[in-house]
């Protein structure tokens, strides 16, 4: 049974899992499955939506934390938390397996894909977005996240630190941007003593 490299025998896996997820892995579904990671590639999928939310005048704030949030996601994912971890990608551990793309540059974990999809959707939902646009987002980001997975370059604990990672940086960034009245709607009426 292969190992990740650095883990212990205590340790799930996780090669083995994504060669048991290669059984969904089918022809029709190779196509799509590009498409989708692409969309993520670099979080440029993720940044037009924070562009377009910016070029409405109701959604800007919005759409500034979005991009603000994939920006810091990405870099500790890949510039900070990436180069400390140097974890080889599924592909680098196993060069058997037939890849549907090109080998990612850098290392495997947190996936930054994830980083971005998911601070992508903890902006929309922390900032009470439509659900019409909330709810498609966030199955987007699952399928990106998937997709990573499907695609050979990311293990699983890759892709959820990714997510969680994302999802963290998200919340506190749309937290620190929201309007200022609505930071003083929540914090009370103010205090009698002077």
């Amino acid at each position: 049974m292969r190992r990740c490299a650095g883990e212990g025998d205590a340790a799930v896996d996780e090669l083995a899992m994504l060669d048991a997820l290669s059984v969904v892995r089918v022809p029709w579904l190779d196509p799509p499955m590009v498409v989708v990671s692409t969309f993520g590639n670099v979080g440029i999928g993720w940044v037009v939506m924070g562009i377009v939310l910016i070029c409405m005048r109701r959604y800007r704030r919005v759409g500034i934390a979005v991009v603000v949030a994939i920006a810091v996601a990405g870099a500790l994912a890949k510039l900070v938390i990436g180069e400390m971890v140097m974890r080889p990608r599924p592909c680098d551990v196993n060069p058997g397996f037939p890849l549907l793309i090109s080998r990612p540059f850098g290392t495997s974990f947190p996936s930054g894909h994830a980083a971005a999809a998911f601070a992508t959707v903890a902006v929309l939902v922390v900032s009470h977005m439509p659900k019409e646009v909330v709810i498609p987002s966030a199955i987007f980001a699952v399928l990106v996240a998937f997709s990573r997975l499907y695609l050979y370059v990311h293990y699983p604990t890759d892709v959820l630190a990714g997510a969680l990672l994302g999802a963290s940086v998200g919340v506190i960034v749309a937290w620190c941007m929201r309007p200022k009245a609505d930071a003083e709607r929540r914090a009370g009426p103010p205090s009698a003593e002077g």
